[in-house]
């Protein structure tokens, strides 16, 4: 009862290095609960949004068929693509949306899953032009970690939405997009579910928050320890394993 808090924040970051448990599921596996994990968290918008992650070789990455809603996703249906949405593995089409993934991956050597998204109350935010504003400690995650783009570009089907959208994004792990949507650039699937979880989550405390008021924001310097202390890939790992096993039991068909 006399260590300092950082030596406790050590303790408890070398307990969970030791105790919480990695899972064993393929990245296609992996990329199909993530499509059923947002499918329940409220992510489904139809045919929008697209969920993407690297494949093994450089330049090419796994995608859901257009036509199939984030329900019906799993690992036997994906697609393999390359930057210019060649189908190199699978049946059907990629979104053609998905076009400024590429660009993303090109600029970002860092990201390997990219999850964009309409749920609501993100587009209900996008809707009023103004930037994602993290004054919640659950939120932190996204903490000075989430750019905003506030002139829509329209559809990005282009490169040239493409060369906006990764420009806006810059370093970050997340981005609003007005009038759009959302997209997270996660350094694993595990993260990336998890911040699009947490994003959608942060946009409906936000309206709530406004309705009744001033949003207060809170120290930068403990907003930034909250960042640091929840976004670790253990944590993350953790949080995405008990979205699965949440989700497999009513979508335990996605694995197939």
């Amino acid at each position: 009862m006399t260590a300092s808090k950082e030596e406790l924040v050590k303790r408890a970051e070398s307990q969970m290095k030791s105790s919480l448990g990695d899972n064993t599921w393929t990245d296609p596996q992996k990329l199909a609960l993530t499509c059923r994990i947002l499918f329940e968290g409220g992510h489904d918008s139809g045919l929008a949004g697209q969920i993407t992650s690297r494949g093994e070789q450089s330049g090419t990455y796994y995608t859901q068929r257009l036509g199939l809603g984030f329900d019906e996703i799993s690992a036997g249906n994906l697609l393999l693509v390359d930057e210019d949405l060649n189908v190199l593995e699978g049946t059907g089409m990629p979104n053609p949306a998905n076009r400024f993934h590429s660009w993303v991956y090109r600029t970002r050597e860092d990201v390997n899953c990219i999850i964009h998204t309409h749920p609501p109350h993100i587009a209900a935010l996008s809707m009023l032009e103004i930037p994602l504003e993290v004054s919640h400690m659950d939120m932190c995650p996204l903490f000075e970690d989430c750019a905003f783009l506030k002139e829509w570009p329209g559809v990005p089907v282009g490169n040239e939405e493409g060369e906006i959208i990764s420009g806006a994004l810059g370093d970050k792990k997340a981005i609003l997009l007005s009038h759009h949507g959302q997209l997270i650039a996660g350094a694993s699937i595990e993260e990336a579910c998890v911040l699009a979880m947490l994003i959608e989550r942060a946009a409906k405390l936000q309206l709530l928050a406004m309705s009744a008021g001033e949003i207060k924001p809170i120290p930068e310097k403990l907003g930034r320890e909250a960042h640091d202390w929840i976004s670790t890939p253990k944590r993350h790992g953790a949080a995405f394993n008990y979205y699965t096993r949440r989700t497999l039991a009513r979508h335990h068909d996605c694995l197939s």
